[in-house]
């Protein structure tokens, strides 16, 4: 199966092809490399890379209206053929009527379901979804949860991703689906589609989940990517009435009320923060926190929201006293991330001993290897699996 890249607006796409139409074709990853690592990676069967003479003219054609179509000039690609001899007819089906969804619209799994006649369908459709190989040639990004939230979407970049290619078409989601965090408790994704993905995915975890009810975690607003690693890093290791209090002080130290910004506090000496509580370790992580925001090497909310769960580790966890647990908690509680499942968190790693061992086991905590492998049945809401397994642990 031949195969090539090609550049757009939203980075390096890649394309691959049989004699019956597109049986690939690859959004951007992080890098060029990737992209093509990816492309790959799902087309199996794939052979050496198409020179520009062996294109076939189709193939082209479909290129520069993938192209044109990032580019913020939207293109009918329903045209372009695809092979789908390599998925179900279920799901051939449900491509087939997205295609008929144009730019500038949008439709939920539910509906999108109920077009192929089958109404009680929707996870269906939302495997289908995830697992689709032609983005942009069966438009996903058109796919909503209910009430307008965006869902999920499997590109680099996830939802950020999936906003930017409808707001390119015309079209622009209920402005509660993007940072979350910055404007309300709202979840960006739907929880209960969440809890129902969840009881069908794992019939141990789903008669917990029956249990506990439905999914209530709220997102914890912040100002901006500083305030909130600030805190965290006061609360680290301390008990939430204690944690507050110290906050409360470091905070009452900025001058007329303003708001905790890098700059405000790296002009407070060592000694008013240490009066306030700080530890000489937390001092110092928070000091270099601001240092970094002040240079501006600390991601925004709005940058944050343009990367992925991983990339946003490796960004955070370059300042002092910000580890992996931390990040995690903040994609979990303030981004609203929906697949985040911290590992060594003691809670979810408690909770999961209470649903899945018994007997003596049951207070055995699982390894990380134990809980990642059961993990990947949650996908994509191991955030969710985490905040019921966190209640498993409340008892």
């Amino acid at each position: 199966m031949p195969w090539t890249l090609f550049d757009t607006s939203l980075g390096t796409c890649g394309l691959a092809w049989s004699d019956a139409g597109v049986i690939g074709l690859q959004l951007p990853e992080e890098t060029r490399e990737s992209t093509r690592e990816r492309l790959l990676a799902r087309t199996a069967d794939a052979g050496p890379r198409a020179t520009a003479r062996s294109i076939p003219a189709w193939v082209a054609t479909a290129i520069e209206s993938a192209r044109a179509h990032l580019d913020g000039r939207p293109q009918d690609l329903s045209d372009v053929p695809i092979d789908l001899s390599r998925v179900t007819p279920f799901v051939g089906k449900v491509y087939r009527a997205l295609q008929r969804v144009p730019a500038g619209s949008t439709v939920t799994y539910g509906e999108l379901a109920r077009a192929v006649g089958s109404p009680g369908a929707s996870r269906a459709v939302g495997r289908a979804m995830a697992t689709n190989p032609f983005p942009l040639l069966v438009p996903c990004q058109r796919v909503l949860a209910s009430a307008g939230k965006p869902g999920g979407f499997s590109a680099w970049g996830g939802v950020a991703t999936k906003e930017r290619i409808l707001a390119l078409e015309g079209r622009r989601p209920a402005e509660t689906s993007l940072f979350a965090a910055e404007r309300s408790d709202a979840l960006p994704y739907d929880p209960v589609e969440a809890r129902r993905h969840l009881v069908a995915a794992d019939p141990v975890l789903g008669r917990h989940i029956d249990r506990i009810g439905e999914l209530t975690l709220t997102l914890k607003s912040t100002a901006g990517t500083f305030p909130a690693l600030a805190e965290s890093i006061v609360y680290q290791q301390l008990n939430g009435k204690a944690a507050a209090t110290i906050f409360g002080r470091v905070r009452a130290l900025v001058p007329n009320g303003r708001a905790l910004a890098p700059d405000a506090l790296l002009a407070l000496s060592d000694d008013a923060l240490r009066a306030a509580g700080l530890s000489r370790n937390k001092l110092a992580s928070i000091r270099d926190l601001a240092a970094r925001a002040s240079a501006g090497t600390v991601p925004t909310l709005a940058q944050l929201g343009r990367m992925d769960d991983e990339a946003i580790v490796e960004a955070l966890t370059e300042v002092r006293g910000i580890g992996r647990w931390t990040v995690e908690m903040l994609l979990i509680f303030r981004l609203g991330r929906p697949d985040v499942l911290p590992l060594a968190d003691y809670g979810v790693k408690k909770g999961f001993a209470r649903v899945f061992h018994r007997g003596a086991r049951r207070d055995e905590l699982p390894t990380a290897a134990e809980l990642a492998r059961r993990g990947e049945r949650w996908r994509p809401f191991r955030s969710a699996a985490s905040w019921y397994l966190w209640r498993a642990a409340d008892g």
